[in-house]
């Protein structure tokens, strides 16, 4: 257990493509997760793991989420979801379904954003039940894509997750959503879609997400679709028969202020790259400039990188080896 709460277990709200205003719950430390996909937002993953552990004591969690709460409130933002989106994938926690109930006595609706690999496991599928909104990974159906793209942890088997993703579909109660992230010759052409979109249709999902890249990715040969095929993609999928949405752009520049911009910033960007455009708008509504940008960035506590022509700014982690 880490008793030490990082000041970024609890950001945002930060403006979700799915969620609205959703306020962040991070969860799991940098980067713990059961796979290394090739366009994470975080970088290569080098703790690839199966192994469910406590991280924060569950009611830590519900502490700086009712203090982050209460800010919000008092500058007269909204929030539609608290959201399990952290540095790792969130089912490795295994407190995960104790921390949704407490969670749930703020009223806000608890949605989770899991890359599926560990619901062979019926207590993972129990944790889950907890959730009011899920959001299940489905990159495709077919092994060797699967473990090009996605690089899981050597103990899983893609065939069980496929079954476990089948059982939560029939007894979850709350709205189950897929995304399906395309690298551009990797998990595209027509042969490919057909056959995630049939597993898809399967688990019958209140809508099937299609996206693409937009921050820079773990791997520089990750290549972003073209418009023609996400619209090939999105043809197939819906031919049969499921509710698509496509997320290719830009989430927006609404990020939430909470009196420390320093911390707002190191918050957000530790799960969250912000694009130029929308750290420029966040820190001047803050009244700062870009010299507190500047001075992160020489701290090396922020970095920058580019992808497709624009600048992205996230939190450099804490390594084992830093002092």
């Amino acid at each position: 257990m880490n008793d030490n709460i990082s000041d970024s277990i609890v950001f945002g709200p930060v403006p979700s493509r799915r969620l609205g205003r959703s306020l962040g719950i991070n969860n799991i430390p940098p980067v713990y997760c059961s796979y290394s996909c090739i366009y994470c937002q975080l970088g290569r993953n080098k703790k690839i793991s199966t192994e469910r552990k406590n991280f924060y004591a569950p009611e830590d969690v519900l502490r700086q989420a009712e203090i982050k709460i209460n800010e919000v409130l008092k500058n007269n933002d909204t929030i539609d979801y608290i959201s399990f989106v952290p540095d790792g994938e969130p089912t490795l926690d295994i407190s995960l379904g104790k921390t949704i109930r407490l969670l749930k006595k703020t009223g806000i609706k608890i949605a989770v954003i899991t890359n599926s690999s560990l619901l062979s496991d019926e207590k993972v599928r129990n944790d889950l039940m907890e959730a009011d909104w899920v959001s299940l990974k489905a990159d495709t159906t077919t092994e060797t894509i699967w473990r090009r793209i996605n690089r899981p942890h050597i103990a899983l088997n893609l065939a069980g997750i496929q079954r476990g993703m089948v059982l939560f579909s029939l007894c979850f109660a709350g709205e189950l959503n897929t995304e399906t992230m395309l690298v551009q010759g990797i998990n595209t052409g027509e042969k490919e879609f057909l056959t995630t979109a049939n597993f898809i249709k399967a688990l019958n999902p209140q809508r099937a997400y299609i996206s693409i890249p937009t921050r820079p990715p773990a791997e520089q040969s990750v290549i972003q679709p073209d418009e023609a095929t996400v619209i090939d993609a999105y043809r197939i999928f819906s031919g049969k028969g499921l509710n698509v949405e496509c997320i290719t752009g830009h989430e927006g520049n609404e990020f939430s202020h909470t009196g420390n911009i320093v911390e707002d910033i190191l918050s957000i960007t530790s799960v969250h790259p912000m694009r130029e455009d929308s750290l420029k708008t966040f820190i001047s509504e803050a009244g700062k400039d870009w010299s507190t940008i500047e001075q992160l960035i020489s701290e090396k506590r922020l970095i920058e990188s580019e992808f497709n022509g624009k600048r992205f700014y996230f939190r450099k982690f804490k390594q084992v080896n830093d002092k």
